[in-house]
């Protein structure tokens, strides 16, 4: 029987549907999984899990009294945890990790494999806490497997663990083709005037603003469409110009019928250090939907998407535009080499793939139990102990 998954993220499950969510929802498909959210903090509240069911997974919200100092923080948490696993009857799970911040509170915890699932350059994000790349290092050297989630996080682990296996951002394909055909237009989008450029993700340090302001001021007869949550930004910054419209956070299942109404697809990503390593969801999911796509310089954008011409790269305003021209008159990728592209890269492959890596290393893990133990038994002694997690 396939191992528990205990999942500790930096994301809560109800915000943008993203890589988390896709392989986690996998995995719950023949495993159980249970998904530990950081924790809310609520005034004079008593230490704490929620637990609520997503996709056959159980999503775990600790909430915690406001107030708390790190070292309080930790403590709590590690109690909660171990309630979790003595209520849930949970022993040796993959402990999968997308936040290195958690591994304070998890060290104890006896796990079959640990893999850390590198989907971001965190330390990179506004607001990182300042002990994440220490707690970072230690995680990797504790780590039986590191996942990353493109080629530049992937040439980041070089030399860092020996494990370490790149597996760039996927798409679902039946879901964003449903974009192709006819779609219920969504009221708020109805009566957007046309062209459309559209941007779904969040909004946040990571993109243009100025770029995005500077298109907006070019053409004002393009519409520029702003579907996602604005987080760690004023959202005042946002250009406000009459053709640039924000419509908040969707749901994912109603993503595609948003994309459907759109004339091309933008990722208007700033170079910084935000941006340095990521490798964006949103590109095989925007050419899933059938949509031309225009992108910044983004090092996993341009490799391959750019090189196979699978998307148009421009970083300037009129550079911008002028992709957006050359969609309007037919110059666009054939569907059919986007089609071959994206076949090799769906998240059903992906999870495969992975779940083939950690029942590998499930099964050197139990191996070398066995053979502790044989060893133990020989010299009359307790199972030899395993070496500390941390230095």
């Amino acid at each position: 029987m396939a191992r528990d998954i205990v999942c500790l993220s930096h994301l809560r499950w109800d915000f943008v549907y993203q890589r988390p969510n896709h392989l986690m929802a996998r995995a719950a498909r023949d495993r159980r999984v249970f998904f530990v959210e950081e924790p809310v903090l609520e005034t004079a509240a008593d230490p704490g899990l929620r637990t609520s069911v997503r996709e056959g997974v159980t999503v775990v919200t600790p909430v915690l009294p406001d107030g708390l100092d790190e070292g309080e923080t930790e403590f709590a948490l590690d109690a909660l945890m171990d309630r979790l696993f003595r209520t849930e009857r949970i022993d040796r799970p993959v402990l999968w990790y997308y936040t290195p911040m958690a591994l304070p509170w998890t060290i104890r915890l006896a796990a079959s494999v640990v893999v850390y699932d590198c989907m971001d350059y965190l330390a990179g994000f506004r607001g990182a806490p300042r002990r994440l790349l220490e707690l970072e290092d230690a995680l990797i050297r504790r780590a039986d497997l590191v996942f990353t989630g493109g080629a530049s996080l992937h040439r980041r682990m070089t030399g860092r663990h020996a494990d370490a296996h790149c597996f760039p951002s996927s798409v679902d394909l039946a879901h964003f083709r449903r974009a192709r055909g006819e779609r219920p237009e969504p009221a708020d989008q109805a009566a957007i005037p046309r062209p459309r450029l559209g941007y779904a993700g969040v909004i946040d340090e990571r993109l243009d603003l100025d770029l995005i302001d500077g298109v907006a001021a070019a053409r004002p007869d393009v519409s520029i469409v702003l579907v996602g949550p604005i987080v760690k930004i004023d959202p005042a910054d946002v250009p406000a110009r009459p053709n640039v419209v924000r419509l908040g956070l969707k749901p994912y299942a109603e993503l595609p019928d948003y994309l459907a109404g759109w004339d091309a697809g933008w990722m208007p990503f700033a170079r910084n250090d935000a941006t340095r390593f990521i490798s964006p969801t949103k590109t095989p999911e925007y050419l899933a939907a059938g949509l031309p796509v225009v992108s910044t310089t983004i090092h996993d954008v341009v490799e391959p998407y750019g090189r196979l011409g699978l998307v148009t790269i421009a970083d300037r305003a009129d550079e911008t535009i002028a992709a957006i021209d050359a969609f309007a008159a037919g110059r666009r990728p054939a569907a059919a080499a986007v089609d071959r592209f994206l076949a090799t890269g769906s998240w059903d492959r992906t999870w495969a793939a992975m779940a083939e890596l950690l029942d590998e290393s499930v099964g050197r893990e139990a191996a070398a139990a066995r053979s502790r133990l044989r060893v133990s038994g020989r010299l009359g002694v307790g199972p030899v102990p395993a070496a500390p997690a941390l230095d």
